[in-house]
């Protein structure tokens, strides 16, 4: 039973003891999840993070390797380069003495994200909940609309984690709204989409997070390190969240990035829009294709050939007001 003093999210998690947040785009994604294992953590319960990686796993020594595709990423992990946003974190949650190990995901097909998500569980000693995390809205996205995004990270992802039956809780959420309409995205369809979500009894309702709460403050610190320590690729979506966590508005100009854009920081970037994942998983409406796939680039195909099969797609919409 749900009630209006707490959000629905944390309702279905009470009872939960060990949970997995999961960046599910790649990328900088993890730390759209890192106040809400903050949160959690506060409240007595285990909290592991894991993120889809956009780096390069591949060249990693042996010992950080689980499983063939799951990586144990810890603070002292030799690298190249300084994009490796798993391993900012893991540095960042050192130096605040909080469990430093994120796990990492390669950019890899449903079928083998499937086991390594598996492979991590068994690792975890189960879990009771997994939590996927989207930084933006573009996960919501069912396939028939005009823009989606960038789906294939986020599909693959939200397949792989559909799939674990046995996993008592698989929610979804979104922190971002609006930043992905420079991907296409109209984010009247992504209102849409919470609607019929609702009507299916899959959405789990929104809440803001405060500038002025511990999670709120460590997050901002947390983004502005990642910025710090990634300043030839900073993450736009959380610098835009953080942005609007502080109040900012309008055109905010926050990294060289996006100087040929014009962002709209606003206060709905600093919301959660939460889901039940197998709800989601059902209202999509070609994740079925992707069950199989191998590779991230087969993701990509099915994803063209579904839409190549549409009669028509749903049209962009304005606000009306």
């Amino acid at each position: 039973m749900f009630t209006l003093h707490e959000p629905p999210l944390f309702t279905r998690l009470r009872d939960a003891r060990r949970v997995l947040i999961a960046g599910a785009g790649g990328g900088f994604d993890v730390y759209a999840g890192l106040p809400l294992a903050l949160a959690l953590r506060s409240a007595g319960k285990e909290v592991h993070l894991a993120n889809l990686s956009f780096a390069d796993l591949y060249g990693l020594p042996s010992e950080v390797w689980l499983q063939p595709d799951v990586a144990a990423i810890r603070p002292d992990i030799p690298t190249r380069g300084d994009y490796f946003p798993e391993r900012t974190l893991s540095r960042w949650l050192d130096r605040h003495d909080l469990p430093a190990t994120v796990y990492a995901f390669p950019r890899t097909g449903v079928e083998p994200l499937r086991a390594a998500y598996r492979a991590l569980l068994d690792h975890l000693g189960g879990v009771d909940a997994v939590v996927l995390v989207d930084g933006g809205t573009d996960i919501l996205m069912r396939g028939d609309e005009h823009g989606l995004g960038t789906p294939e990270e986020d599909m693959a992802s939200l397949a792989a984690v559909e799939s674990l039956d046995d996993v008592p809780h698989r929610l979804v959420a979104c922190l971002g709204f609006g930043v992905d309409a420079h991907h296409g995205v109209n984010h009247s369809l992504v209102l849409e989409n919470l609607a019929a979500l609702d009507r299916a009894g899959a959405y789990l309702g929104a809440f803001s997070l405060p500038h002025r709460s511990p999670e709120g403050a460590l997050y901002l610190d947390a983004v502005a390190d990642a910025q710090a320590h990634t300043p030839g690729h900073p993450s736009i979506v959380n610098g835009s969240v953080a942005a609007a966590v502080r109040g900012a508005f309008g055109n905010v100009r926050f990294t060289e990035r996006t100087k040929d854009s014009e962002l709209f920081v606003n206060p709905l970037m600093a919301l959660y829009f939460c889901v039940d994942a197998p709800g989601l998983a059902r209202h999509n409406l070609y994740l079925d294709r992707l069950a199989d796939t191998v590779l991230m680039r087969q993701i990509s195909s099915r994803i063209e050939e579904f839409r190549d099969e549409l009669p028509l797609l749903r049209q962009p919409r304005a606000f009306p007001h």
